[in-house]
C-alpha cells in the first residue's frame, strides 16, 4: 500500500470510528433516564453496540496509521477540529422523541451501509461491517417502532415526533457526501458510493412515516462540514466530560 492510500484508509476508518464514537456515547447518556426500566436497558444495549463498533474501527485505524496510535489514544487524546465524525452524531439527545428521530434516519442509513461494506476488499473493514449489519437490523427495528408508536399515539406524542423530524431532517444529507478520499476507496474497492444508498433510504423514511400518520419534513435547509472537522457547538462540551479521565488520569486503558 502506498502512502497516499494508506492515509486515505486511515483517515476513512477514521470516520466511521469517529461516528459509532459519539453517537455511543451519545445514546449512553440516556441510561438510567430512559421512559421505563426495559428501554433503559435497550437503550444501554445499543449504545455499547456502537462503543464497541467504535473500539473495533479505532483499533484498525491506529494500525493503518502505524505510529503507534491505540483506541485509547485516538478516542481520548484528539481536539475537536480532528474528529471526523457526521454531525447528526453529535446533536444532544434532546427528549425521547429527538432521540428516536435521530436514531431512524442513521439506522436507516446504517444497515444497506454496512451490508455494503461487508463486501469491502480490506477484509478487516469487512469483518466489522458483517457484525455492524446484525447489529443494525436490532437499531432499525427498535427506533422505527417507536417512531410509529409515537406518531401515531397521542396528539401531544404526535406533535413531538413531528418537530423531533424537523430538526434533525436536514442533517440526513451528509451521510450521503463521498468526497475525493472516499471516491479513491471506492474506486478501490474498499468503500461504499454513499449517493447509491439515497433512494432507499427515503423509500424506507416514507414507509416508517406513512405507517406514523407523521409527513415527511418539508424543510429547505441542510448541514455538513463533519468530516473536515468543522463540528456544532454541542461537540466541544461532549469531548470535554467524554475526555476528562484520559486527560486527567493519564494512560487509562478502555
Amino acid at each position: 500500500m502506498d502512502g497516499q492510500s494508506q492515509q486515505d484508509l486511515f483517515e476513512y476508518v477514521l470516520r466511521l470510528g469517529d461516528d459509532a464514537l459519539t453517537l455511543g456515547h451519545r445514546i449512553s447518556e440516556w441510561t438510567a433516564h430512559a421512559p421505563f426500566l426495559e428501554e433503559d436497558i435497550a437503550l444501554g444495549n445499543i449504545g455499547l453496540d456502537f462503543v464497541g463498533r467504535a473500539r473495533l474501527l479505532l483499533t484498525y485505524a491506529g494500525e493503518v496509521e502505524n505510529l503507534g496510535r491505540d483506541e485509547d489514544q485516538l478516542a481520548y487524546l484528539r481536539d475537536i477540529r480532528q474528529y471526523r465524525n457526521l454531525l447528526i452524531c453529535e446533536l444532544p439527545i434532546g427528549n425521547f422523541a429527538d432521540t428516536m428521530a435521530r436514531q431512524l434516519l442513521v439506522d436507516a442509513f446504517e444497515l444497506p451501509y454496512f451490508q455494503a461494506l461487508s463486501q469491502s476488499a480490506d477484509r478487516t473493514l469487512a469483518g466489522i461491517a458483517g457484525k455492524a449489519v446484525k447489529e443494525a437490523q436490532y437499531h432499525l427495528r427498535h427506533s422505527s417502532g417507536w417512531v410509529i408508536r409515537l406518531g401515531d399515539g397521542t396528539e401531544e406524542s404526535h406533535g413531538k415526533m413531528a418537530d423531533a423530524l424537523s430538526k434533525v431532517w436536514g442533517y440526513g444529507p451528509e451521510m450521503f457526501i463521498t468526497d475525493e478520499l472516499e471516491q479513491r476507496l471506492v474506486d478501490a474497492g474498499i468503500a461504499v458510493q454513499r449517493e447509491e444508498l439515497r433512494q432507499g433510504w427515503e423509500t424506507q423514511l416514507e414507509k416508517v412515516l406513512a405507517e406514523a400518520t407523521l409527513a415527511v419534513p418539508d424543510v429547505s435547509w441542510q448541514v455538513d462540514g463533519g468530516r473536515r472537522g468543522e463540528h456544532t457547538e454541542y461537540l466541544g462540551h461532549m469531548l470535554a466530560e467524554m475526555q476528562f479521565m484520559q486527560r486527567a488520569y493519564p494512560g487509562l486503558q478502555w
